[in-house]
């Protein structure tokens, strides 16, 4: 119970702790004199009481315990626990972030354990988690394109949207034009300070509306910033080539088609940079290089207050005092 009470909680006299060191001296100095306190009687012999041990007996040696258990927690009143309420103000030039990812069925290949969405998923989910102040948001794309969560502080919202994303929620290809233009139309409102996207596709744009360059020149425009990721290993890799009767994906070995140099266009036009992740190392690599330039100036201001606690412990301290007492004199009386 003291320790739960001590949560939280400083001293303003600390010193008062000193008076603790008497406990073990008075404790020692109780069990060296009580033989003399109870009247002797001598029996020819023991035997008729082999076996009587009543429970007033065994409670009776709780006594001492309550009466220290008073004592050290009247000390802690006497200390003057202070329990710290404390109130932050934070000055943030705050940056919009939109994080655009592609959900085409090929972000199902398996090059990437278990495949390329989820570890996308993963490594954007820890990347959120490192941006405390920023808002962000989450487009999609795959055939078409729509926003899954508009800019926000919540980021545990943002992250059950994140962790909810599957491949074939959408129309299959690949629309970067769309899912980029989509993500410019949330930030083109914003007044923050910097404006970021992030794009992560592991295809070439064969889908959608907007030209990507259309796009990036709008984005440019909105001075918003788009660093693109292509997710893929060279060559070939375990990929869904076609599709069941009943929904199932069929795999078989396809070719890695990442349309870098449109990519790269894109990063350059918008003052971003493009990259390439072959593998679950090399992205967490990637976004940890986006989390060091797209750094947040923070000022935090702390104020603490402080509210008095020391009546609790005074207060349990007579509890256990009056209990002492009232055992002792009531139910665990000895006489004489």
């Amino acid at each position: 119970m003291i320790l739960l009470l001590l949560e939280n909680i400083t001293f303003q006299n600390p010193e008062a702790f000193i008076l603790l060191l008497l406990v073990p001296i008075l404790g020692a100095w109780y069990f060296m004199r009580r033989g003399q306190r109870f009247v002797n009687f001598k029996f020819s012999s023991l035997r008729a009481l082999d076996g009587i041990n009543s429970w007033r007996g065994r409670l009776r040696g709780m006594l001492p315990i309550l009466r220290a258990l008073a004592f050290c927690s009247l000390v802690v009143a006497i200390a003057r626990p202070q329990e710290v309420l404390k109130e932050q103000e934070i000055t943030a030039e705050g940056i919009d972030i939109v994080l655009v990812m592609d959900l085409s069925s090929s972000m199902l290949a398996q090059d990437f354990k278990p495949d390329r969405l989820e570890v996308s998923k993963r490594v954007a989910s820890e990347f959120v988690d490192k941006r405390e102040y920023d808002r962000i948001g989450l487009a999609v794309f795959a055939g078409e394109a729509f926003t899954q969560c508009p800019l926000t502080t919540d980021h545990k919202v943002l992250k059950e949207f994140l962790a909810n994303l599957d491949c074939g929620i959408l129309r299959d290809g690949t629309a970067i034009g769309d899912g980029l233009a989509t993500a410019v139309n949330r930030l083109k409102e914003s007044e923050a300070k910097s404006k970021t996207v992030i794009l992560l596709t592991d295809g070439d744009n064969n889908a959608g509306y907007v030209n990507p360059l259309m796009a990036s020149e709008i984005a440019r425009e909105f001075n918003v910033k788009v660093y693109t990721i292509g997710v893929g290993s060279r060559g070939k890799a375990p990929a869904p080539v076609s599709r069941a009767a009943d929904g199932r994906y069929i795999f078989g070995m396809a070719t890695v088609k990442i349309d870098e140099e449109l990519l790269m266009k894109i990063s350059e036009e918008t003052g971003g940079r493009y990259f390439r992740a072959t593998n679950a190392q090399s992205l967490e690599q990637i976004y940890a290089e986006i989390d060091r330039q797209e750094k947040t100036k923070i000022e935090i201001t702390t104020i603490k207050r402080y509210s008095e606690e020391f009546y609790r412990f005074a207060f349990l301290g007579i509890i256990f005092l009056l209990l002492e007492l009232f055992l002792r004199y009531t139910i665990l009386r000895t006489i004489p």
